[in-house]
């Protein structure tokens, strides 16, 4: 059961001392929790009450069934991006389909993470490799800056995805400035910003909140058409249940499978950092796919959108020293006492600062030392990184991270296609063999011999390039040529596509007069070799623990027992 319910390992042992922290850190938390969630829900296109709806029931059950203890779960402004980027390509009209289909995909989303979670598939996440996240993140994050214009300027400022059109969009409508909006979100954005440099545990989210709803109050700022937040509906989200339609799940599937594998990246990652710095690990991947999957499934019932790790929330609890999930659900109640008492208080509450707080806390998504780095170092990398930005930029965010992950996914196989091979020689006065490229004149070279490391594993896409690489250093070697040594350390798996060159191979070079040895072979990789009749065209004797064997094996065939000898001596020895 604690497999499942990872709070019956942690709250039977929970220290009374614990609380004061966790205490601490969820007051903390849910004051930035409640206007940030009202932000986000802007973003994803939905009214901002829906941000503290999404700030209940998904962050409760993420609480007992979720392995981080740090981790603050609950609306992000990436997944919002998603979630409007996705629903923006389906033909809804009106406001509460809108809500409806955004309610659907939460569902849709906990669903697919659920069963990729009992499946046990978090492994498929790491095909999203460091440049594909950098890349789609910073430009996610410039075009959800970007998309707060409309917020920042008051100006009647067209939505997309898309940030060319933001910036046309913004242009045609930059007479429409609305001057009190503007100062309003240029005032908060200098407050959080210098809050950050200088105070940084002061609640500057807050404060921006709480001044710019007075300001409109006490000067009546609505009257010069200032956007305000408007009424918020009082009372806790009630439950509904879905109508499910195969046209739905059609048309939603492939964003929810996106959402699901973005939003379970973005929590481990952020659950894997916290690990690093408490140097206690607790986090289960496929338990945490199956905590996320619950906390949107159900959430949605109760009238959530989707959500997952928040890394400036989640960074605010661990320093608040949050010690378990206790932390979040005070958070919890904090927002559910907001939204039973506290709501007439957001009336006044203008659109602008809520542009301000998203603006701030999305600019340090934007990583510009990682692109630099792969320049100097990776180009390869960087170009992968390059295009999944400039992708995510012009065409779209669904487009930016496929485009990116196949472009890795290529990398990956190109790479392996043409690994790394190397002609060894024996360093002067030692048992060591090392790549003569690297090591120069302290390596003897014998004309008698090739010693060859292949360091990649042997299969369909590289077998062509080792038989071409290997019989261009054969004839380089001239007619003096006696032996050819495979070391096969590097070499962890042979597919039948291998075998099959690697058996030509080995008849070619015995029709040279040239003999064939392997050297270093591990288990699994000397299994194939027996079953895969490899051994029968090298012959037994010919397998050897180590170079220096084998080599001394060609000098002298009577000085060295082979690997295979050794083996059955043991065998029988047992």
């Amino acid at each position: 059961m604690r497999r499942y319910l990872p709070f019956l390992d942690w709250l039977p042992k929970y220290n009374k001392s614990f609380f004061g922290k966790d205490l601490v850190a969820g007051i903390t938390v849910g004051i930035i929790l409640i206007p940030q969630g009202m932000a986000y829900a802007m973003i994803a296109g939905l009214p901002p009450v829906y941000g503290l709806y999404a700030s209940l029931v998904p962050i409760l059950i993420y609480a007992f069934l979720g392995t981080s203890r740090q981790i603050a779960v609950g609306p992000v402004a990436m997944d919002s991006l998603l979630v409007a980027a996705g629903l923006g390509t389906l033909a809804i009209s009106g406001v509460e389909n809108y809500i409806t289909m955004a309610l659907f995909l939460a569902f849709m989303i906990g669903a697919f993470q659920m069963l990729l979670g009992f499946l046990r598939m978090g492994f498929l996440v790491n095909f999203m490799s460091r440049p594909v996240i950098s890349g789609f993140t910073s430009a996610a994050a410039v075009i959800i800056i970007f998309s707060q214009l409309k917020h920042l300027l008051g100006a009647d400022i067209a939505s997309s995805n898309k940030f060319h059109q933001l910036v046309i969009n913004a242009f045609q409508h930059i007479m429409e400035t609305n001057v009190y909006d503007f100062g309003i979100g240029l005032i908060g954005i200098l407050i959080i910003a210098s809050f950050k440099t200088w105070f940084k545990k002061f609640p500057a989210i807050l404060l921006v909140v709480v001044l710019s709803s007075l300001a409109v109050y006490f000067f009546n700022l609505e009257a010069y058409d200032v956007q305000v937040v408007g009424e918020v509906p009082a009372g806790l989200p009630s439950f509904k249940i879905h109508n499910f339609t195969i046209e739905k799940i059609k048309d939603i599937w492939p964003i929810a499978l996106t959402l699901a594998l973005v939003g379970y990246l973005e929590a481990i990652s952020i659950g894997r950092a916290f690990e690093e710095k408490n140097k206690v690990e607790t986090i289960e991947p496929n338990q945490e796919l199956i905590a996320l999957g619950a906390s949107n499934m159900l959430g949605s019932f109760f009238q959530s959108y989707s959500v997952t790790a928040s890394f400036s929330r989640s960074a605010i609890n661990y320093e608040a020293g949050a010690r378990t999930t206790i932390a979040s659900v005070i958070s919890v109640i904090m927002v559910a006492l907001t939204l039973l008492f506290l709501t007439p208080l957001f009336y006044n509450l203008p659109k602008a600062a809520l542009a301000s707080i998203i603006m701030v806390s999305v600019f340090g998504l934007i990583d510009l030392s990682y692109p630099k780095k792969l320049w100097e170092q990776r180009k390869d990398e960087f170009m992968v990184l390059l295009i999944t930005f400039l992708i995510t930029l012009s065409i779209g965010i669904v487009e930016g991270i496929l485009i990116g992950v196949l472009m890795s996914l290529l990398l990956m196989v190109y790479r392996t296609s043409k690994p790394h091979f190397a002609v060894l020689g024996n360093i002067n006065g030692s048992d060591y063999y090392k790549n003569i490229e690297r090591f120069g004149s302290e390596v003897e070279v014998r004309p008698d011999l090739l010693i060859v490391r292949f360091d990649s594993q042997l299969y369909f896409g590289n077998s062509a390039y080792f038989k071409s690489q290997l019989f261009k250093y054969i004839k380089a070697k001239g007619p003096g040529l006696r032996a050819v040594i495979l070391n096969a350390e590097s070499i962890n798996y042979i597919d039948s596509t291998a075998s099959t060159m690697l058996i030509s191979v080995i008849d070619e070079i015995h029709e040279m007069n040239v003999q064939f040895y392997i050297a270093g072979a591990i288990g699994p990789t000397r299994d194939i070799i027996f079953e895969s009749g490899i051994i029968n065209c090298l012959d037994k004797k010919y397998l050897f623990v180590k170079i220096k064997e084998a080599v001394a094996y060609y000098d002298d065939p009577n000085t060295i027992t082979t690997l295979r000898e050794k083996v059955a001596h043991q065998n029988l020895s047992n």
